[in-house]
């Protein structure tokens, strides 16, 4: 896999110097930090399109929430807009229940804080939401710490994985109808239409439709990597041992073995990566304002979190390939505006399709990756609003909840450690030949 990728100029072997000597070491330690290793989410909303089937019951899906007693008091505290230190030094009950009832007042903020915080809660953010949010005040919602859940091979597969992928593929990325052969690439293959034809008809549409297609491949090629890498290789006397599969590799990308698909689909991966990349790079002038503190309670490990995370988003904006989100949405204003709108509203339904998930842990990951990639896309569309924040005050137009913060920082590692474990899987598969 070599090469410059389509629809941006830069090569995958630019991408794999910048990720594995500057992005990967420094985002694998990000990751093992308090404020980024416990999630909120709720794994209990019903699936909102088809009756659910049953959860999977592979001792593999479980996921082991996170007591209370080991979440950080200043994670467990703060409202879901909360990640300062002033946010969190709450005094009175009555502070406590106004704050619930607005989402994000608190009363030892100034007056002009207030009224920011109040603005928040009245401004309807979901115009520029890609996702569906999980309620975190919710009973369902749980912390979960996603260093002792690692995602993995569960043994998750059959109709219900097909129906989401189904799902996913054939009613929410743009097709024209003539085209029969199913998006899906799990789906049964449909005689001599594969392949290169389907690419044709996939280059003859519009960029931004091009790219949500990409986003999604690319989306279900990192999370087929993740499980070939961390795959149950035995267990005897009831040890696991995990580790790379490099026959599932193959039958999941070998040109061979995918009609030449494979390589297709990890290039997916790198044009999905370089979209994350662009984000990370465009949010730095949020995180970078003194009054945004990642914030846990334990003052010098927020420091240390916070400067780790500037350190990364200076290398990400030294990365000179970058892709130039300006040439989406760039045609006549109205005609884009609505092209916008339906890209937003279709990546949203992909959100809620996690739901659906049957089992835990892919869920959980599954929802981590849809709002990363999710609270990605909001930061490229948003770079009016980021660029014109307040340097001492909350931001009312552009805000970021802690929820999004954790997923947008837990979806890039988890695409960093794709395109590594693909590296481990070049390395091997020369051994074997």
């Amino acid at each position: 896999l070599t090469g410059v990728l389509d629809d941006c100029l830069c090569d995958i072997e630019s991408i794999d110097d910048f990720n594995t000597f500057k992005i990967f070491p420094k985002i694998q330690k990000l990751q093992e930090r308090d404020y980024f290793r416990y999630y909120k989410v709720n794994l209990k909303r019903p699936c909102p399109f088809w009756a659910d089937d049953g959860h999977c019951s592979i001792k593999d899906c479980h996921v082991e929430p996170c007591p209370e007693s080991k979440i950080p008091v200043g994670i467990k505290a703060g409202s879901s807009n909360k990640y300062s230190k002033a946010a969190n030094n709450s005094k009175e009950l009555e502070d406590c229940e106004q704050a619930n009832k607005l989402g994000a007042v608190n009363s030892t903020l100034s007056n002009q804080s207030k009224e920011a915080f109040i603005d928040w809660a009245r401004y309807d953010d979901s115009q520029d939401h890609f996702c569906e949010l999980d309620d975190e005040r919710s009973p369902d919602a749980q912390y979960v710490d996603l260093l002792l859940n690692p995602e993995r091979y569960t043994g998750y597969k059959g109709p219900s994985a097909w129906r989401v992928w189904n799902s996913i593929y054939e009613e929410n990325c743009f097709k024209p109808r003539s085209v029969y052969r199913p998006l899906n690439p799990l789906a049964p293959s449909r005689g001599g239409d594969d392949g290169e034809s389907f690419y044709t008809w996939l280059e003859g549409l519009c960029l931004e439709k091009r790219v949500f297609y990409k986003l999604i491949s690319g989306l279900h090629a990192s999370i087929n990597l993740h499980l070939c890498a961390n795959y149950l290789l035995e267990e005897t006397w009831g040890k696991p041992r995990w580790g790379p599969n490099v026959k599932e590799f193959t039958r999941r990308f070998d040109p061979a073995e995918t009609k030449g698909e494979g390589p297709r689909r990890l290039k997916n991966l790198y044009f999905l990566y370089l979209i994350e990349l662009r984000a990370l790079s465009k949010v730095a002038p949020y995180f970078e304002r003194a009054v945004v503190d990642l914030y846990t309670g334990n003052g010098h490990e927020d420091a240390q979190s916070k400067a780790l995370l500037l350190d990364i988003f200076r290398d990400t904006k030294s990365f000179h390939m970058h892709f130039d989100e300006k040439s989406m949405f760039a045609g006549d204003k109205k005609g884009a505006k609505s092209l916008k709108e339906e890209f937003r509203l279709h990546f949203k339904n992909i959100s809620r399709i996690m739901d659906c998930v049957g089992c835990d842990k892919c869920r959980l990951w599954g929802k981590l990756q849809t709002q990363g990639l999710g609270t990605a896309l909001k930061i490229l569309f948003s770079e009016k609003e980021i660029q014109s924040l307040p340097e001492n005050s909350p931001s009312k137009g552009f805000q970021l909840t802690r929820q999004e913060i954790v997923a947008l920082v837990n979806a890039f590692g988890r695409l960093s450690t794709s395109i590594k474990e693909l590296q481990n899987f070049k390395v091997l598969l020369q051994q074997t030949r």
